[in-house]
């Protein structure tokens, strides 16, 4: 597939531009020893994203108000929720072995799968965005084609977001009230997203 190519390079420029997704990325890298639980969550999002669209799910919810709004609000209800938990307990790094804030692998990744599963921008960006990719007239399956571009994009997301979580511990690790700072500013992002998403939607 010859779009492969320009998609990755259009993808990779879309996920390096900071949002929900790195405020949770960052929070994870200050507050855990690992993030691979946060960015696997956020990676499950990505591919029911990209499963959804692939099936022909996302036009049908694109194409009606009451259930994108419905999606909208439960999609900003929830980022809002996990900034002013943010904010009401900042992360920040700990020294020694004690510095793993309690909360299950599983319950990390499920708050990462809510945050970009159930992001609608998200929803209508791959709606909009993959089939630009994609040829009906390709010699294999043009939901094949989706899978496949939605894969790519997972990955970029794997490689940026594990990045700007790792990078987040190391660089702010020695510094606890700056980490505290970038944790909260990370918990307002998130409230910022969720109001404006809800806003545009009801306005």
């Amino acid at each position: 597939m010859a779009g492969v190519g320009a998609f990755w390079a259009v993808s990779f420029l879309l996920v390096l531009v900071p949002g929900a997704d790195w405020a949770y990325a960052i929070t994870a890298g200050l507050r855990h020893r690992t993030v691979l639980p946060a960015i696997g969550g956020l990676l499950g999002g990505y591919v029911v994203l990209t499963a959804v669209v692939a099936a022909g799910l996302a036009t049908a919810v694109a194409g009606s108000p009451t259930v994108l709004t419905v999606l909208t609000a439960a999609g900003a209800a929830y980022l809002v929720w996990l900034g002013v938990t943010t904010l009401a307990h900042p992360a920040a790094p700990r020294a020694g072995d004690g510095d793993e804030v309690t909360g299950s692998w599983m319950g990390r990744a499920v708050r990462g799968l809510g945050i970009s599963g159930l992001n609608p921008k998200a929803l209508l960006l791959f709606l909009a965005l993959l089939p630009q990719f994609a040829a009906r007239d390709a010699d294999w399956p043009f939901a094949a084609q989706i899978v496949a571009l939605g894969l790519v994009h997972t990955a970029n997301c794997a490689v940026v977001y594990t990045g700007v979580g790792t990078t987040a511990r190391r660089v702010l690790g020695a510094r606890p009230a700056v980490a505290t700072a970038v944790s909260r500013l990370s918990g307002a992002a998130m409230i910022l997203v969720g109001a404006l998403l809800l806003a545009e939607r009801l306005v």
